[in-house]
């Protein structure tokens, strides 16, 4: 240690001295919370570390850091509109509204104004989703694999549910469609093969004990080449022949054609619905773009039977994402202006010259805030992500850093206040702008980054 620094750890203030210089930060963080971190600060300098020039300074920067939420919001360049771990969905400023308006005022969620008695939350859902599906009926709970859940347990529990093989999904997280039969007291009775499964497969399997057919769209893979599967119109028929209910689980489902937008069509709920599905299942926070849930529709005595299902109060969803989904499917009666609205449907229906001529604009600003950094507009391909159309992607273009590891930039970037995230190929970062919306956001953040 030499005398400079020496006789600076000799000028080190005490911890109540330095919370009365920075009194600012305890009316900001608390006093306890600035004690601690205080008292860590000057251990650590007492032990070796480097001295800052600064040490309010450097107090603060601490405190900013610990404040800082992980559950922040970030920039999603990854090239996947619906990123499971980023949230999936952006919720359109009508849902947002609604959302914090329930957050702050008392709001009639089980209770009917007309009689001034207890009513039902899904009452605030019923209408929109029977409009929107045709169904006779709906309930929602928290997400699609409670729903599928819910719905195996009160139609088939002790008994058995017929399924493709083919059919037999993992979602994320390897939760897997036969570990959610099991823990809905369902037996698992498998017919056809991977590949193909054909009508009498399932009228070979059904027997006394079979309590309902089971489809399930496998949203998150494709089997191509041979392949044969049972149409959703005939496995209903073959359902009502044999007495027992059809379970559509259509997982990240739509409301809506999404060739409108280039993309491969997918089946709708209402068409779902129309084949004669008893129930359909599918999700809110995906193709939808609302919150997290898990939306049933269909006959109204098994949605009554669904309903009256204790499970149903444990999964259930809370105001707050009620009033957001609420609010999301109202956007549906009226398509023509739903990809003004709809950030999910916004970033689907995003043309591609749109998004070459954001990048070609944004790479010069971006490399003038990098020195050292190279950056080009470049095209790529985006995806839906979350499961929906695995094999389908959409021309976009964004912009490519390169002249330093992409590791390194990958990293500078996450460390951000409002962290960019990209994906790395051939060794450059890629920020892929099919979702970028706040550019000068964008920039600004980018100036802070220090790889």
């Amino acid at each position: 240690m030499d005398g400079e620094t020496r006789a600076r750890m000799r000028d080190l203030p005490s911890v109540d001295r330095l919370l009365t210089a920075e009194a600012a930060l305890v009316a900001r963080h608390g006093r306890a919370v600035v004690t601690e971190a205080a008292r860590d600060l000057l251990a650590e300098i007492r032990r070796g570390a480097a001295m800052p020039t600064d040490i309010g300074g450097a107090l603060a920067l601490r405190l900013e850091a610990a404040a800082r939420s992980n559950l922040r919001p970030l920039f999603n360049l990854t090239g996947t509109i619906l990123h499971t771990n980023l949230g999936r969905a952006l919720l359109a400023e009508a849902a947002v509204e609604a959302a914090v308006a329930a957050m702050r005022e008392a709001a009639a969620l089980e209770f009917d104004l007309d009689t001034g008695r207890r009513g039902e939350r899904d009452s605030h859902l019923r209408g929109l989703l029977t409009e929107l599906t045709g169904a006779e009926d709906a309930t929602v709970v928290n997400n699609n694999a409670a729903a599928v859940l819910i719905a195996l347990n009160t139609l088939g529990e002790g008994r058995e549910a017929i399924v493709s093989r083919g059919e037999l999904i993992e979602i994320g997280g390897a939760f897997r469609m036969p570990d959610i039969m099991a823990r809905a007291g369902v037996t698992l009775r498998e017919v056809g093969t991977t590949n193909r499964t054909h009508a009498k497969d399932y009228r070979g399997a059904l027997a006394p004990e079979t309590a309902l057919i089971l489809k399930v769209h496998p949203s998150n893979y494709r089997i191509e080449g041979f392949t044969a599967e049972v149409p959703g119109a005939e496995l209903a028929r073959i359902a009502k022949e044999a007495g027992v209910p059809l379970l559509n689980d259509l997982g990240s489902g739509t409301l809506i054609d999404l060739s409108r937008f280039g993309i491969a069509r997918e089946p709708t709920v209402r068409e779902a619905v129309a084949e004669g599905a008893d129930l359909v299942t599918f999700s809110g926070d995906k193709l939808l773009g609302g919150p997290q849930a898990g939306l049933i529709v269909g006959r109204r005595d098994l949605i009554a039977a669904i309903n009256a299902n204790p499970m149903k109060r444990a999964l259930r969803i809370d105001k707050i994402r009620l009033a957001a989904l609420e609010a999301t499917l109202r956007l549906y009666r009226d398509p023509d202006r739903l990809t003004e609205r709809l950030p999910t449907a916004r970033a689907m229906a995003r043309p591609e010259a749109e998004i070459r001529a954001q990048a070609e604009r944004l790479a010069p600003e971006a490399a003038a805030r990098l020195p050292g950094v190279i950056v080009g507009a470049v095209a790529c391909a985006s995806q839906i992500g979350s499961g929906a159309l695995p094999v389908e992607t959409l021309p976009s273009a964004g912009l490519r850093f390169s002249a330093i590891a992409a590791d390194r930039l990958a990293a500078a970037f996450r460390a951000l206040p409002r962290p960019i995230l990209g994906h790395v190929s051939r060794g450059a970062l890629i920020l892929d702008l099919r979702c970028l919306a706040d550019e000068a956001g964008f920039l600004e953040s980018l100036a802070l980054a220090r790889p």
